[in-house]
């Protein structure tokens, strides 16, 4: 998910200290830091830049972009999730983690006083449910902000959710192992580091290693806002274990969603603002090498793999400008793609489900199993298909 905050939020990397308030869509704030960044384009080549740059920032967002419906039958809202389902994740046995109540100044929250959750769904059951799962005490749940998330079964069995939280407006990696018999999560670890500035995505390699992608170079608001406005391509994906640490993939606009194939030989990351899902081959050291890049006409969010076929499922954003703005009268839309062969010559791309925001709004994940599809969002409800 494409994140865009209020001013007042602090900086690791420039020292500044979290805080500030939270503002729906494009605020005042937001409104006067594109004037800013206007200002700043005049003073760097006057208005005819100031123009272009503006121009490649709607393009970006897919600002002009309206979509046709595409309907699904068999579908219905899941009952207990009203404040998001950002990212969704499925065990090979059925059973679906699902992140909710994402918290970002500058994007709507509908509690935004209550912390995050994980629920879990065991998409076996005839009409499957949305639990809520009970996380260990001394975790701070007061401060739980979910994001990204990744599952990892080890050589014992043993689950391991990987959670990246947003505490205070800071990035961390929340560990957890899975006890199935009483639907809880045990919290084992919390991981920081320098390289982990703002992360969006994750997944998992080992019981405590994984690669992440940083949607942004800043955490300032004011320097993340003029990242995207003047088109900087600082954003990247880190590999991260205890051993070792280090970028191994750079210059995206803002890398999101992030997954691997099922030979475990390819990742794939999503640069939501450049419209494209690249192809990285994973080397021994762990370092990604660009094999090829896939151009799509929406902003691609987080990545599903079906672990059978290999397709991947995107949940998008047909137009970014809508989910800024959150405007009652014009609803951020949802867009799920199926991608097949992408390490074909010619991938196929299918549009399985579109919606002007009625039903759902702002899709960000789209996840498969045994002909059931899971369709979470930023803010908003979840669906559940039947395909």
């Amino acid at each position: 998910m494409l994140i865009l905050v209020s001013a007042g939020g602090g900086s690791r990397r420039d020292g500044g200290s979290p805080g500030g308030g939270a503002a729906a869509g494009l605020s005042p704030s937001a409104c006067v830091l594109l004037k800013t960044a206007v200002c700043f384009q005049k003073g760097a080549g006057g208005s005819k830049r100031t123009g272009s740059k503006t121009n490649s920032w709607r393009n970006r967002l897919n600002a002009a972009r309206e979509i046709d419906p595409v309907t699904l039958p068999n579908c219905q809202l899941i009952k207990g999730i009203e404040r998001g389902s950002e990212d969704i994740d499925i065990l090979p046995n059925g059973l679906a983690f699902i992140s909710s109540g994402l918290k970002y100044p500058g994007l709507k929250s509908f509690a935004p006083d209550k912390p995050g959750e994980i629920f879990l769904m065991d998409l076996n059951e005839e009409k499957p449910r949305a639990v809520e799962l009970r996380i260990s005490r001394g975790f701070d749940l007061a401060s739980f902000n979910p994001h990204g998330i990744s599952t990892y079964i080890d050589k014992d069995d043993t689950v391991y959710l990987f959670v990246v939280n947003h505490p205070h407006q800071k990035s961390t990696v929340e560990v957890f192992k899975f006890v199935e018999d009483d639907n809880s999560l045990l919290h084992l670890k919390t991981i920081r580091h320098d390289l982990l500035t703002s992360v969006n995505d994750i997944v998992a390699m080992g019981p405590d290693s994984f690669y992440a992608t940083n949607d942004h170079y800043f955490s300032d608001f004011i320097l993340m806002f003029l990242e995207m406005y003047l088109g900087l391509t600082w954003s990247n994906v880190v590999y991260y274990s205890p051993k070792e640490v280090k970028e191994v993939a750079a210059g995206f606009y803002s890398a999101n969603g992030i997954n691997i194939s099922p030979d475990k030989k390819y990742i794939y990351v999503a640069d939501i603002l450049d419209h494209k899902v690249h192809v990285m081959e994973k080397h021994a050291n762990w370092n990604l090498s660009h094999v090829k890049t896939l151009q799509l006409d929406t902003l691609v969010d987080n990545l599903s793999v079906d672990p059978d076929t290999g397709d991947i499922w995107t949940g998008c954003h047909p137009n970014g400008m809508k989910l800024f703005y959150n405007d009652p009268e014009n609803l951020p839309a949802s867009e799920v793609l199926r991608i097949q062969n992408i390490l074909s010559e010619e991938p196929a791309v299918t549009r399985v489900y579109a919606d002007d925001g009625s039903v759902l709004q702002g899709s960000s994940v789209a996840s498969i199993h045994d002909g059931k599809l899971l369709i979470g969002t930023v803010f908003h409800r979840a669906l559940y298909c039947e395909l």
